[in-house]
């Protein structure tokens, strides 16, 4: 295994992450938007307003689209142990 194939490995595996993540992390980052200017607009200060929709959000976010990004890393840990022989090979 060379330093190119770590490199490839971990630019593939940081992609991955950030494919996976990045519905989750936009859904919270839009709900807590919306919210925040709910609370600026009506001078509601309450901590516990802001937190509640980002996890129902969230949690919308992942039944959605929950197969999907267990399909996504499913298939990439699949293709990783596959290639193994051929990287230590190598």
């Amino acid at each position: 295994m060379n330093q190119d194939t770590v490199v490839n490995l971990a630019s593939q595996a940081m992609s991955l992450s950030l494919k996976i993540a990045g519905p989750i992390l936009l859904t919270a980052l839009v709900v807590g938007l919306l919210v925040s200017i709910f609370q600026a607009v009506t001078q509601i200060q309450e901590q516990s307003l802001s937190l509640i929709p980002k996890i129902a959000g969230v949690a919308v976010v992942i039944l959605v689209l929950g197969p999907w990004m267990l399909g996504q890393i499913v298939s990439y840990t699949t293709a990783l142990y596959t290639a193994i022989p051929t990287m230590v090979g190598s």
